[in-house]
């Protein structure tokens, strides 16, 4: 009995985490100061994050590249900080990187891997991962997709 009440706590902890829940004081902080403009300061407060593995701050600094909100904007980088974080899970990243791939924007356009991300970030239920999902693959053809040998290759490589 004891055994089953401490699995059944456990699995409910996991099941009523969220990833906003894990935010720290500092993510906050930066939050709180994207929202009002303080862009240098959100940008103070996430990169440390980030480069620790934050994948809320790495993607939320995916925002600010990709926008040019208090940096230069550079796709490339935004690119860079959305693959961390969508690697990660995060929905908002991974919903991100489909958009870069379906428009070439830091990336070269790709319709089979803006599906992927959007099909990864859609079982979680995003709605706008879905419908653009489903936009991109009626553009997609069969020659679009790559051989089971080239799958292979690709996730052996990454």
């Amino acid at each position: 009995m004891r055994r089953l009440t401490a699995t059944l706590c456990l699995t409910l902890a996991i099941l009523l985490w969220h990833p906003t829940q894990g935010w720290s004081a500092d993510f906050q902080k930066g939050l709180d100061a994207y929202n009002r403009g303080a862009y240098a300061t959100a940008l103070r407060e996430w990169k440390p994050l980030a480069k620790r593995g934050d994948a809320a701050a790495q993607s939320y600094l995916g925002v600010m590249y990709g926008l040019g909100r208090g940096v230069p904007e550079n796709n490339e980088t935004a690119f860079k900080w959305y693959t961390l974080a969508a690697e990660q899970g995060h929905v908002l990243a991974q919903h991100e990187l489909g958009a870069m791939y379906a428009l070439g924007q830091g990336v070269r356009k790709d319709d089979v891997y803006a599906n992927m991300w959007w099909n990864i970030a859609a079982s979680t239920g995003n709605r706008d991962s879905m419908v653009n999902r489903d936009i991109v693959a009626t553009r997609m053809t069969p020659a679009s997709y790559p051989s089971p040998f080239q799958r292979t290759v690709h996730w052996l490589i990454f």
